[in-house]
């Protein structure tokens, strides 16, 4: 080839090439332009999505086409505004929240609610459920649903609390009693107790019963009676009795430990004693003198009539088996061991116990018993038998104390 053509070839090639660049340059600022023009019709958004917010530059028509392009999906129960409906202007601002599943649960029984709401007292009023200020809320009320998204709830009811002597209607959601007693804040001591068994299940209109113990010690001034001492004294009848030397009660100081419950006294025991002052012992005489109805039946009955004080009584008759008798006198003398005995019932009174007496009638007798009816000027004669006490019957008879 020669050296002109080689030359024709070259310039060919170059020229080419430059037609290529400015082809491709066209193209590139074409795109450049087309791209700048593009971007720059887009309209500014700000888009916020459960509360974290972007700028997006877009060219979507309404909101609905701008989320759809974001690949966000919205349902019923999310918060969108504005709706999807609505034309998209530069500097649009849009919030977007997406509902969430929240599981309530009251009293072991769940139920789901799907809801945008953060506060626990909206997603409760969303449900429908009811509560009121007495029941146990987790989270509470005023607070916002937790990460877990669950709401537990404990319905109160009502149950009555006696406390000591005070009685009170108290709301609840303890299920023991232990539960009952660390909710409402109930302090007890060391001796208090609960009628209850700390693990029983609190029910709807129970009671609760803490009975308040307390233990006091108490110091009381007390008597202490006296011991009494018989001596026998054969000068007196038998059956009486003489006060030798009168007693006299003393003193001990006696310290108690006193428990009470609610207020009342239910034990008393005693914990020490000191005596304050020792008793004086009473002695008596007993006496032993068994007085015989002998009498002497030599003296006529005018000698006896010039000796001691003569009167008139009235007198009646009873036997040693009459109700209530004994047979003994209160003298001593075993009248059915002697029914052939004379012996009176006389009021000491008149008649000294001892005494010998004649009384017209009767004859020669001893005062050696007593009566309940016999008061006063009034005597009693024993007879042998039932039948010669009837036939006495009452009589007014003249009696004369001999000795």
């Amino acid at each position: 080839m020669t050296n002109i053509s080689m030359k024709n070839l070259f310039f060919h090639s170059l020229r080419s090439k430059r037609t290529l660049v400015a082809v491709v340059s066209l193209l590139l600022f074409l795109a450049v332009v087309s791209f700048v023009l593009y971007e720059g019709t887009k309209k500014t958004v700000v888009l916020t999505v459960n509360g974290e917010q972007q700028e997006i530059l877009t060219h979507a028509n309404t909101v609905g086409e701008l989320l759809e392009q974001n690949n966000l999906k919205v349902t019923n129960e999310d918060y969108l505004h504005p709706s999807v409906n609505t034309s998209i202007k530069n500097n649009l601002s849009i919030e977007w929240e997406q509902a969430r599943q929240i599981e309530i649960t009251v009293d072991g029984k769940n139920q789901t609610i799907t809801t945008t709401a953060d506060l626990v007292s909206e997603v409760l009023a969303k449900a429908k459920v009811q509560v009121n200020e007495h029941d146990a809320i987790t989270p509470a009320a005023d607070a916002e649903v937790g990460p877990d998204n669950k709401i537990a709830i404990e319905k109160a009811f009502e149950l009555s609390l006696l406390d000591g002597k005070k009685e009170t209607k108290v709301w609840s959601t303890s299920t023991t009693v232990a539960d009952f007693l660390k909710q409402h804040n109930i302090q007890m001591n060391e001796f208090d107790r609960v009628e209850q068994e700390m693990d029983e299940l609190v029910l709807p209109n129970s009671v609760i019963q803490v009975v308040r113990v307390e233990k006091v010690t108490d110091v009381v001034e007390e008597e202490t009676n006296f011991a009494v001492e018989t001596k026998k004294d054969d000068s007196l009848l038998k059956g009486k009795e003489k006060v030798v030397q009168a007693g006299e009660k003393g003193s001990v100081s006696r310290t108690y430990e006193v428990i009470k419950e609610n207020g009342v006294e239910v034990s008393r025991n005693v914990m020490g004693e000191k005596i304050t002052k020792k008793p004086t012992k009473k002695v008596v005489a007993v006496g032993t003198k068994v007085v015989t109805a002998s009498v002497s039946r030599g003296e006529s009955a005018t000698a006896a009539s010039t000796k001691g004080n003569e009167f008139f009584v009235t007198a009646t008759a009873y036997t040693a088996y009459c109700n209530g008798c004994s047979g003994v006198t209160t003298t001593g003398i075993d009248l059915r061991s002697n029914p052939d005995v004379k012996v009176i019932a006389v009021d000491p009174n008149v008649i000294p116990l001892g005494s010998k007496v004649w009384v017209d009638g009767y004859g020669y007798a001893v005062a050696g018993d007593t009566g309940g009816a016999i008061k006063g000027n009034k005597i009693d004669l024993f007879m042998p038998s039932k039948t010669k006490a009837y036939d006495y019957g009452r009589k007014k008879v003249r009696i004369k104390v001999l000795n």
